[in-house]
């Protein structure tokens, strides 16, 4: 046990002395943030979801807009760490430890996790420095869906840096969190209906946005049964996926 709680220590610092990830991974939403809502910080004209308008202002809109692509970039973002240590033998290394598959598994989740808490922590700070006032229960309610909803990117993320290359994980990052964002409606509300918006609210990025829309003042549960059962679905999946891709991995020469 000790063991497991040594090298998710360090994991943990390494993944603050790797700048390149910690500033793409968690400045880069902060920066569009700001570039985006600071201009028009005063303009109350946003706030829609499900049909219903909102009196919102566009800090607080685009927060909650960000705070999905920054989560997804976060959770991604364990990959690029794993494929780089494939690529210098480091976890060929760690496999002839004593450290066994599942702690390997429960570091790398958990410092997916911290850098998904810290991006959304980083949004957090910056919607209030522009003035966005939400009650307390809305704060916890928004964060306890969007770290439900970040399980299957997180798990992604692994599952990716066993497949691919160092050279081949930026686009891959980078691509697959602007087409999730795309299609989870990150970017424009995602409003209407027929099969687009169907297939749409079949993915985890859509969920993971709605549970981002408790903070435009959207009361009760966003997500309902049909969420619930996505999320979960998804994150079974990729957490099958990243422990088959891992199995795989090891089993190379």
């Amino acid at each position: 046990m000790n063991g497991v709680a040594t090298y998710t220590r360090f994991e943990l610092k390494r993944t603050f002395r790797n700048r390149r990830s910690f500033i793409f991974s968690l400045i880069f939403p902060v920066i569009m943030y700001f570039l985006i809502a600071a201009p028009n910080r005063h303009n109350k004209a946003f706030g829609e979801s499900n049909g219903q308008l909102f009196p919102i202002s566009a800090p607080q809109y685009y927060m909650v807009g960000l705070l999905s692509f920054g989560v997804m970039v976060a959770g991604l973002s364990t990959g690029a760490r794993i494929a780089a240590e494939r690529q210098v033998g480091w976890v060929r290394q760690l496999r002839l430890t004593p450290l066994s598959p599942r702690a390997y598994f429960r570091a790398k989740v958990a410092t997916g996790y911290l850098m998904i808490c810290i991006a959304t922590a980083l949004l957090y700070v910056s919607g209030t420095i522009l003035g966005v006032r939400l009650p307390a229960t809305e704060w916890v309610h928004m964060t306890y869906l969007v770290l439900i909803a970040a399980i299957p990117f997180a798990a992604l993320g692994i599952g990716l840096g066993h497949l691919l290359t160092v050279d081949s994980m930026g686009p891959a990052l980078g691509g697959g969190a602007s087409l999730f964002a795309f299609l989870g409606g990150t970017w424009f509300p995602l409003t209407g209906h027929g099969a687009f918006i169907e297939f749409c609210q079949l993915l985890p990025s859509y969920w993971l946005v709605q549970a981002g829309h408790v903070g435009l003042g959207v009361h009760g549960d966003p997500w309902g049964a049909k969420g619930w059962i996505v999320v979960a679905a998804w994150s079974a999946a990729m957490i099958g996926l990243a422990r088959l891709l891992y199995q795989r991995d090891t089993k190379r020469v």
